[in-house]
């Protein structure tokens, strides 16, 4: 038997002025996003921003619907229209921010595990890591690349015989 760590790193800013310009960007296209989110259930609107290599921002906000769960999650509507109308481009980034009842969450949001493993598939489809910048008020997390959401994670190659 051995035993073995899994263990991520990520950089903390104590608000979103400490930000590099252009991650301070992606972030405020994030909370603009979220501001457009559809929330009429849980009033917790979600926005995402991707940063794709040509310097094209492609947005995206949660979707819910009266048909539990059948919604839909901000980077999973960003991600679904960057690959459907960008399917050539990469992801540099996506900035992750939340509103609850109108006010940014005072912690960032991680994505839910879903989101994240879309994450994770974009970053193999395309063979470039995605940076991950997560937002809130009193702090902002920003992980090299999405697979650090979810060490251990399956992916195509477990399909393989």
């Amino acid at each position: 038997m051995k035993k073995r760590e899994v263990s991520i790193s990520y950089l903390e800013y104590n608000n979103r002025d400490e930000l590099p310009v252009a991650e301070k960007q992606l972030v405020e296209e994030a909370v603009a996003a979220a501001s457009g989110a559809y929330a009429p259930y849980s009033h917790f609107m979600v926005g995402a921003a991707i940063l794709l290599d040509d310097g094209t921002v492609i947005r995206g906000a949660n979707v819910e619907n009266a048909a539990f769960p059948s919604g839909s999650c901000a980077e999973k509507t960003a991600l679904s229209y960057m690959v459907a109308n960008h399917g050539d481009r990469k992801a540099l980034a996506i900035a992750i921010a939340a509103l609850a009842d109108g006010k940014m969450t005072e912690e960032p949001v991680p994505p839910c595990g879903n989101c994240r493993q879309m994450l994770i598939e974009e970053e193999q489809r395309s063979g470039s890591h995605i940076q991950v910048i997560l937002a809130g008020k009193s702090a902002v997390y920003v992980l090299e690349t999405s697979q650090a959401l979810m060490p251990l994670s399956f992916t195509g190659s477990n399909l393989r015989k």
